[in-house]
């Protein structure tokens, strides 16, 4: 690391940093070990720089990509992701990346350079606003025009991703800020102290005891909150004392394992048929670190019309914003569910389980793996393979589409942070790149990309990333030919005009070759375990192309603005399987 000191007369020895070094040594204070990210002409200063700090830099082929890694990053982790991009483009490239973290909460510190502070405003060569575009997508953004900024806007980056509801950050740093030198002291690392959670309303704490203790047909829904919270162990606690059934929401998945006798499954709009009646004939929702959106509700103004709501939220403006609430705990989710156990008693509801068994049915007892293929290879059936392959032990990132929901359905999570996945935004592309971000987090933990090849089209050059930095991901390429989940919204509701869904792929496996990594096609299904246990065996990264069914539609399907539990159920007799809930 290169320091540079002077020193005066009757004058302590002082310490000379150019910007570019108060980026990467605020980044080294701050406990950041990897960034990603794209070099270019206003950020290269503080590239020079990097050269002379302990930060691995991970080189995408494309920023959206570095902001993706970074959320994958953060999101397997727990820490914060540190994408880097320089002005212009780079920065712009950015946008995607950071609008899916915000909606997810997910801690992003995004750092791009600027054109000169002299000639902001002029538009000179790739210079824009990029502070304007990103206010409604970040928590706090900043503009560093002088080196003396630098420092604090960065702790101030990572304060605020990490504090209270987390999200991203971005600080956007001229390039002659980055080049100046000032004397600065030493700072000593920043190991912020987690911030002291609020007492929780005693009176609100007191109504929903109450209505607890009068609920006889009570479920808890189980969101990202979960995860963030850490109350892994509390929701447990509180579910199995209370004996109250839990759903998931898609982010909430692996908060709560999916072995449970009390985990019901997915909620919402692909949800299992089960938990989205047993929740429009609860008498109580709990909801817990979840926000009501639109795929987990259907109708909001038919939703749970049974139900008293209790809200456990961080978020403030979270409560009451879609659905209307009897009780509102704002604070920290595990230190809720800490104050509701340390008063909530025994309560038995085996009743209202064996209630939720019998409207379950026979779905629950269909097992996908032994069930014929005809001739036929169904993403259903290639998901549960993997997942009784890999015993359910993997990190699974996923693209967004009928895919997703079919990971969500048949590859079943039994600890936090193994799915990642776009939920808010939809982020197709999304998966690959946060797979290698999740790799990076966790390198002894097996990684698989599950997507479609729609949304793997979109991120495909990471490959090049994958081969030049040789990190072992397994891709899943569920190739069907179609941008799915639109397609079969085209054939359900426009009399299958399939306006351009139908969607051409390269060979992968081929393309896997051509970057130096391997590659198979698989189009039976009695391909599908080896090429599994081959892609799980070698080193490098691997991408499987499944030519699976082509118009194969995920069920159930709740469609926009119906009610809940008015679900699209798949024909029967059927090949396949509606729950991943089966005994393989």
């Amino acid at each position: 690391m290169a320091f540079f000191f002077e020193r005066g007369a009757g004058m302590e020895e002082l310490m000379i940093r150019t910007g570019a070094q108060l980026i990467w040594e605020s980044l080294v204070r701050n406990h950041a070990t990897i960034v990603f990210g794209y070099p270019g002409g206003a950020i290269l200063p503080a590239y020079d720089a990097l050269l002379d700090y302990p930060i691995r830099h991970v080189l995408v082929r494309h920023e959206q990509s570095a902001a993706h890694m970074a959320d994958g990053y953060a999101r397997a982790s727990g820490r914060v992701g540190v994408a880097v991009a320089t002005s212009g483009p780079g920065a712009t490239n950015l946008v995607t990346g950071i609008a899916t973290a915000m909606l997810d909460s997910s801690p992003l510190v995004c750092i791009t350079g600027q054109v000169g502070s002299h000639v902001l405003g002029s538009d000179a060569f790739q210079e824009i606003d990029i502070v304007g575009i990103t206010i409604p997508i970040t928590k706090y953004n900043r503009l560093v025009t002088r080196a003396e900024d630098i420092s604090a806007a960065i702790d101030d980056a990572f304060r605020v991703a990490t504090s209270g509801r987390p999200g991203p950050v971005l600080i956007d740093i001229t390039k002659d800020a980055q080049q100046a030198s000032i004397d600065c002291g030493e700072r000593e690392p920043v190991n912020p102290a987690p911030p002291a959670s609020a007492p929780i309303d005693a009176d609100a704490l007191e109504r929903a005891l109450t209505l607890i203790r009068q609920a006889e047909r009570p479920v808890i829904l189980a969101g990202r909150g979960v995860l963030l919270s850490g109350a892994y162990d509390q929701l447990s606690e509180f579910a199995e004392q209370t004996s109250t059934p839990v759903a998931m929401t898609l982010l909430g998945i692996g908060g709560f394992a999916a072995s449970h006798p009390l985990n019901l499954g997915m909620m919402g709009m692909h949800g299992e048929a089960w938990v989205n009646q047993a929740i429009q004939q609860a008498d109580l929702l709990l909801a817990f670190g979840m926000r009501f959106d639109d795929r987990v509700t259907g109708d909001p103004r038919r939703y749970a019309p049974l139900a008293r709501k209790i809200h456990a939220e961080l978020d403030r403006t979270e409560i009451n914003k879609i659905i209307p609430v009897d009780v509102a705990l704002v604070g920290d989710l595990a230190a809720t569910l800490e104050q509701l156990l340390d008063r909530v008693p025994a309560i038995d509801h085996s009743k209202w389980l064996s209630h939720i068994r019998e409207l379950k049915g026979d779905a629950s007892v269909k097992d996908i793996q032994h069930m014929p293929d005809g001739g036929h290879l169904y993403a259903a059936h290639v998901i549960h393979d993997i997942y009784r392959i890999t015993q359910g032990c993997a990190i699974v990132a996923t693209d967004v589409g009928q895919h997703q929901m079919w990971e969500a359905q048949y590859y079943r999570h039994e600890t936090p942070r193994s799915l990642i996945t776009s939920g808010g935004l939809g982020t197709m592309g999304f998966g690959f790149p946060a797979a290698l971000g999740a790799k990076f987090a966790r390198p002894e933990s097996e990684v698989w990309a599950i997507v479609g090849d729609g949304g793997f089209q979109m991120t495909q050059a990471e490959l090049a990333t994958a081969a030049q930095e040789r990190v072992k991901v397994n891709i899943a390429v569920i190739n069907n030919g179609y941008l799915g989940m639109v397609r079969q919204w085209q054939e359900f509701f426009y009399r299958r005009r399939y306006s351009a869904t139908p969607i051409s792929s390269p060979d992968y496996s081929l393309l896997a070759r051509a970057h130096g990594l391997k590659g198979v096609r698989i189009d039976k299904r009695s391909e599908v375990e080896p090429a599994v246990r081959y892609a799980r065996d070698v080193k490098e990264t691997v991408v499987l192309d499944f030519r699976v069914e082509q118009e194969d539609s995920v069920f159930p399907m709740v469609p926009a603005g119906a009610a809940l539990d008015a679900m699209i159920r798949r024909e029967t007799p059927s090949v396949l399987a509606e729950s991943a809930l089966d005994p393989g």
